[in-house]
């Protein structure tokens, strides 16, 4: 949910902390894991680790037929049995309450994968794993308009969806080049705001735009922007238990070769790094 202010390559640093208890919310189960981090960890629902996201948001996630599918969901999978867990749930919600930490914080998931970059704002809230997944912001615009700048968007209407960095960095240089920033509340209505001719143009992370103009012939990704985007995979604050659990997934699967495989699914090419 590329969901964010401006990103920056951030590294996250190790919680020593104790795992989350979450009031008020559904059934509970203490898996009896401990950590280095310390403590034992203890899932909103028994038997399932809950991921909190925002639909969609292909090819990281999205839905397909009856299920929520992509690059995101299958990284999450890999953390199931190192909790205890047989089956991942996705609780789809608005990204808003993702990045605010909110969604954590109040027992409506577990974790938060929802291709959200890791900033100085959002690890204030909530912690962050290592990093997964680099990316950039990439200009959205109808074929053959044109436009392959900011600079040329003077005078007309950049669409970005609510509270991602791409937002972020379309306001922040909005003065400079002249624009009208105009808010979408998810990605698939910003991409159908540039198909229709709503805004001229719109700016999101450019893996989930070059994934979209695969069936939108239409429209054209013509520029980037190198913000140092950083994904990472949240836990509620304070939740070091759960979050050693985490990296640990993601560790071995850099390493025994299931990240790549993974990578090559969702994005046709090996990862770079």
């Amino acid at each position: 949910m590329a969901r964010r202010t401006i990103r920056r390559a951030l590294a996250v640093l190790p919680v020593l902390a104790l795992a989350v208890t979450t009031a008020g919310c559904a059934e509970k189960v203490n898996t009896g894991s401990n950590t280095e981090a310390g403590g034992q960890i203890t899932l909103v629902e028994a038997g399932k680790l809950t991921t909190c996201t925002h639909l969609p948001y292909a090819p990281f996630q999205f839905t397909q037929g009856d299920k929520t599918v992509g690059f995101d969901v299958e990284l999450v999978d890999l953390i199931l049995p190192l909790v205890g867990a047989t089956e991942q749930k996705i609780f789809d919600t608005p990204f808003e309450g993702i990045k605010s930490g909110e969604s954590l914080n109040i027992g409506k998931c577990d974790v938060a994968a929802a291709a959200m970059s890791i900033t100085p704002e959002r690890q204030a809230v909530m912690d962050f794993s290592a990093p997964y997944f680099n990316a950039k912001q990439a200009l959205l615009v109808k074929k053959g308009s044109g436009l392959d700048s900011l600079e040329k968007l003077r005078g007309k209407k950049l669409g970005v969806q609510q509270g991602t960095t791409g937002e972020t960095y379309a306001n922040e240089n909005k003065a400079k080049f002249g624009y009208e920033v105009v808010q979408f509340e998810d990605l698939a209505l910003e991409q159908t705001a540039v198909k229709t001719g709503q805004v001229q143009a719109g700016i999101n992370d450019d893996v989930v735009l070059l994934d979209f103009l695969k069936a939108n012939p239409d429209v054209e990704v013509t520029a980037t922007f190198d913000t140092g985007d950083n994904y990472g995979i949240a836990v509620k604050k304070g939740n070091g238990a759960l979050l050693a659990k985490v990296n640990e997934a993601l560790t071995k699967a850099k390493a025994d070769g299931t990240y790549e495989r993974i990578y090559e699914k969702w994005f046709g090419k090996k990862p770079t790094s």
